[in-house]
């Protein structure tokens, strides 16, 4: 063999090899040299050495790797998985896809959305969020797992589903509006800290984010339930020691430990902290306003149908496998660290070191961040075993990569959460920054990786106690709860500067009316009466059937107001509010009569307190399920064994701000405004959430400053 730069077949002992790149030269051991990796090799039983590490060289053994066969083979099996989780999506329940926690902090809030917590939802967020991540997308399964676990709890609160023959008459007792609020709370904390592994962690999860109305009982319910988790965990772990249970049993209840003694830190330590949270809340609300635009540009095309909302998740499946498969192209292979002697590379096992198209000894470091689970991912970022273990350019694409993609991918029709994407980038980031400042920083790359972490869940979710105890929870490291706290605090008043959390954009953009805990600026300037929505539609405590169905059939309003009028009082009164389900179920036992006359006894005596109860998901009378006759329809029926007497009520002059306030802490549905002078109508008006939202209020009144 002569040593001609220009040769591109060569014959090595029996084999032939076929390179697209020049040959940089014979070696002093007889081996060949190459500038770039190889793309494609062809070989017949041959044991040949040839060095393909870049721009350097070492001898390996050639092994046989069809990458094109490889590429199609994983991105086929990917797209499959992504097609099963987009079909269960968008036919069976278009509800679980997505995260899942604003439509819990919606619920949790007083807003009862269609089918959010269906079983049909809670069965495709199982398996749609497994096909979703095994698929290779750029997603989380915590947000998932927070919303399923509020699906069982609504479905152990609305005692079982006849649907699907689960019912314990036990669970009856579960069966009101409060008691189905605290145990959705406790399912949705029970997510939290089996995704997390973080007990404490998922009840102040459940304080901070996700309910809006919080009470001792409901604290030390919370506490039970995620301990309950933990000590289920455990045990399940234990059990899956052996290996016969995949990844389950790995890492034990601490899934990222990155224990690895004292921290020590100085001044300038502290400005780097400092810039990673002002660099992690602007990065976070940039993400947040991409999210954005993404969401509605989705929603766009998801409104064609369920074949539309399939191939994106399809297209988005291809881009994310040729990312995956292709980025690793353009990194060098490294050698392995110095005592990871079987562990490096990883080859037909789950580990951290990734071999890919590297020759024994070496692997390629990005495609161990991209080609891993999103677990050991993590865990390689934070780790603190050799600070030159991912290279700064390998850092910086791997970022890039998650961070743009993680915005792309969030929206689709599969389950996906983000807690994990914002994980990935802000560690990215932070190993990214801490490599820059080795030289002036005490704190190693693994430390700055979790604080670019914490930067960067900051400034997208805008929680802080409770990421700081997950984050603490999930690293066991309680020695950096300063830096932690100081970082999640700055990057959280940094993006507020911008705009608002992830989750309170998308609960804004999907139109669910929520209520935040406090009155918006410009309320100060209305009165109740300002705002009440016309024209008013009343009953009488005696009222005809046909008016009453005539209005139920012709309107979508849940309360009604009675009125007390001559001759069973002397002067017109507020008696109270009717429900529409309670009429339904009060027409539905056609207990009318001919004369107009009171006649609640009777109607006491033949309801139970078990036919007014809330029905579960899709269980409710509706208007249409009634049959009533024309001589049904001019009898009357008395209202007021149905009706509530003691409504909360308002004058027409209290400030608009006190009433969303008041709206708001009782936790109401209507809000009665009554007038403040005699000699008028009984009542003014119904106030509900709608009344209170900013569009509504500002779309009457444009001329007003919102901000003021």
């Amino acid at each position: 063999m002569d040593d001609r730069s220009d040769d591109h077949d060569i014959e090595v002992e029996g084999g032939n090899y076929a390179y697209d790149r020049k040959i940089s030269g014979i070696l002093d051991d007889g081996s060949v040299g190459f500038q770039q990796p190889l793309l494609a090799r062809n070989r017949k039983n041959t044991t040949s050495q040839i060095a393909i590490v870049g721009a350097n060289t070492c001898p390996i053994e050639s092994l046989d790797y069809e990458y094109f066969q490889a590429f199609f083979a994983f991105a086929g099996c990917n797209l499959i998985l992504a097609t099963a989780a987009a079909s269960l999506c968008a036919f069976i329940a278009p509800a679980a896809a997505g995260s899942g926690i604003p439509e819990v902090k919606a619920y949790l809030n007083g807003i009862d959305a269609y089918s959010i917590l269906a079983p049909s939802t809670l069965f495709v967020k199982i398996f749609g969020s497994i096909f979703g991540v095994a698929a290779g997308f750029v997603v989380g399964k915590e947000g998932p797992m927070v919303h399923t676990g509020a699906c069982i709890a609504n479905l152990l609160g609305q005692g079982g589903s006849r649907k699907y023959r689960l019912t314990w008459k036990w669970l009856r007792f579960f069966k009101n509006d409060r008691d189905r609020r605290d145990l959705i709370t406790c399912g949705a904390a029970a997510g939290v800290a089996a995704a997390f592994r973080a007990p404490v962690g998922g009840v102040l999860f459940a304080l901070e984010e996700a309910a809006s109305w919080w009470r001792s009982a409901l604290l030390w319910r919370t506490f039970f339930t995620t301990a309950v988790v933990a000590v289920v965990l455990r045990s399940l772990i234990e059990l899956c020691r052996s290996g016969k249970c995949g990844l389950f049993g790995k890492g034990g209840l601490i899934m990222f430990d990155v224990n690895s003694g004292p921290v020590l830190y100085s001044t300038p330590d502290l400005l780097a902290v400092v810039f990673l949270g002002v660099v992690g809340g602007v990065l976070g609300s940039l993400y947040n306003y991409l999210v954005d635009k993404v969401l509605r540009t989705y929603a766009l095309i998801n409104e064609r149908g369920p074949g539309f909302k399939v191939m994106l998740v399809m297209a988005v499946s291809i881009l994310s496998s040729c990312c995956a498969f292709g980025l690793p192209w353009l990194s060098h292979c490294t050698p392995c660290p110095i005592g990871t002697e079987g562990k490096c590379p990883s080859v037909g096992r789950s580990g951290i070191y990734k071999s890919f198209q590297c020759p024994p000894n070496h692997y390629n470091d990005l495609s161990s961040l991209l080609l891993n689970t999103n677990d050991d991912a993590i865990r390689s970022l934070f780790t603190s075993r050799s600070e030159n273990e991912f290279q700064i350019s390998t850092l910086a694409m791997f970022f890039v990569f998650v961070y743009f993609l993680g915005i792309i991918t969030y929206g689709i029709a599969i389950p996906s959460g983000l807690f994990i994407p914002v994980i990935l980038a802000g560690a990215s980031y932070g190993r990214l920054v801490g490599r820059l400042l080795g030289p002036v920083s005490q704190l190693d790359v693994g430390l700055f990786s979790l604080l670019g972490a914490a930067s960067f869940l900051g400034g997208t979710m805008r929680m802080t106690v409770s990421l700081c105890v997950i984050l603490l929870e999930l690293t066991n490291h309680l020695l950096m709860l300063p830096l932690v706290m100081l970082v999640l605090l700055i990057s959280k008043t940094v993006a507020d500067c911008f705009n608002k959390g992830v989750y309170d954009q998308i609960v804004t953009m999907k139109g669910l009316p929520y209520m935040e805990d406090h009155a918006e600026p410009y309320m100060r300037n209305l009165v109740a009466k300002d705002v009440v929505s016309g024209p008013l539609l009343s009953f009488s405590r005696v009222e005809k059937v046909g008016v009453i169905w005539h209005a139920l059939k012709m309107t979508s309003h849940n309360g009604f107001p009675v009125i007390d009028e001559p001759p069973f009082t002397e002067a017109s009164e507020l008696c109270g509010i009717a429900l529409r389900s309670h009429l339904l179920v009060l027409l539905q036992g056609k207990k009318f009569s001919k004369q107009r006359t009171t006649f609640g006894s009777e109607i006491l005596r033949s309801c139970k307190a078990r036919d007014f109860a809330k029905a579960g998901l899709g269980k409710g009378l509706k208007i249409d399920d009634l049959i009533i006759s024309d001589e049904e329809m001019e009898m009357y029926v008395d209202l007021h064994p149905i009706t509530n007497t003691s409504p909360y009520t308002v004058l027409e002059t209290l400030s608009l701000a006190k009433a969303a306030i008041l709206f708001r802490q009782l936790g109401l549905r209507h809000l009665c405004v009554v007038p403040k002078t005699p000699g008028r109508p009984p009542i003014v008006g119904i106030l509900t959430r709608h009344d209170f939202m900013p569009e509504h209020v500002l779309g009457l009144y444009p001329h007003i400053d919102p901000l003021k």
